[in-house]
């Protein structure tokens, strides 16, 4: 039929489309698990090319609420293929920008504590199934707490990405396609190398070569890292009453925060460091550092205090 055979071409456009920007060292992690739908789509619908109308009905589709990011999302999707479409099939209509808009409401961080810490680590030591999987939920907690990676970067690392030599981190291809090296401190080092002993004594044939690993020696999943993470904060009390609710990234909130309090109490320039931080943090540019720096008390004191020394007695 005539019909199947356009939505044949839209598939195989599809394939070359995403293969193309492949090529161009795009990930493409929304557009590939959009895309094969919003084609699904046109075809139910009879479509033989993208228009305005049909990806504003897939974008505004009932399964995303309407609070969600998923409708930008799709649109943002579906114009870049109809933009690729347009080079070949006069047809094609473009989505034009602001068709669709989402405006991120960003959650105000949960600042751990050292204390709030040492009582997650020691909680997943009660919770857990078994001692390795108690370990590896204290160790995570431990490396974002001491680093500030994030938690996906944390799960994937590999026993070959930690250099006990040099005594650092590789954390390898990661958001923007970066990599790098994360320094640690002689106690991290210590903690981490007993938590390879311990998971090397468990497991005598490896199942994966993830550094961190759950009870039956694969690698985390990190859905099931984020149910127990809950469980943790619910039966250590972490968190409880506070406005806002404690995330596994948070940590990284907490550490970027920590590490500007540390500066600024040592009196040096924190501005010129800044670029420092987003190295460690993996930024592409400091300017994305700035949303970690959450205002504290400590921050604010330290702040006021040089300010009245800066204009000693000046009235």
């Amino acid at each position: 039929m005539a019909w199947e055979r356009a939505m044949s071409a839209l598939a195989a456009h599809l394939d070359d489309y995403l293969a193309l920007r492949r090529s161009l060292g795009h990930k493409l992690d929304d557009a590939a698990r959009l895309l094969p739908r919003f084609v699904a789509y046109l075809d139910a619908s009879g479509a033989k090319t993208v228009s305005v109308a049909a990806a504003l009905a897939w974008a505004q589709e009932p399964q995303a609420g309407p609070g969600s990011c998923v409708r930008a999302h799709r649109m943002t999707a579906a114009r870049g293929f109809a933009r690729y479409l347009a080079g070949t099939d006069a047809a094609t209509e473009v989505p034009p920008l602001g068709l669709v808009t989402y405006r991120p409401q960003r959650h105000a961080p949960y600042l751990y504590t050292e204390a709030d810490t040492a009582l997650l680590m020691a909680e997943a030591g009660r919770h857990a199934r078994s001692p390795l999987a108690a370990a590896s939920m204290a160790t995570l907690i431990g490396l974002l707490a001491v680093t500030g990676m994030r938690v996906g970067e944390a799960i994937r690392l590999d026993n070959s990405d930690l250099d006990w030599a040099n005594g650092c981190v590789v954390v390898r291809e990661t958001k923007f396609a970066k990599s790098r090296l994360l320094p640690l401190q002689p106690s991290t080092l210590e903690a981490l190398a007993a938590y390879q002993e311990l998971r090397d004594s468990a497991l005598l044939t490896p199942l994966t070569t993830s550094f961190l690993v759950a009870a039956k020696g694969k690698r985390l999943i990190y859905e099931h890292v984020l149910e127990t993470f809950h469980q943790l904060l619910r039966d250590s009390g972490v968190g409880a009453g506070s406005p806002n609710r404690p995330r596994l990234h948070d940590f990284r909130h907490a550490f970027a925060v920590q590490a500007l309090t540390n500066w600024a109490r040592a009196g040096v320039d924190v501005h010129p460091r800044l670029a420092w931080l987003a190295t460690y943090l993996g930024h592409a540019e400091p300017r994305y550092t700035y949303l970690y720096l959450s205002a504290t008390p400590e921050l604010l004191s330290t702040a006021v205090a040089r300010l009245e020394t800066a204009w000693g007695g000046r009235h």
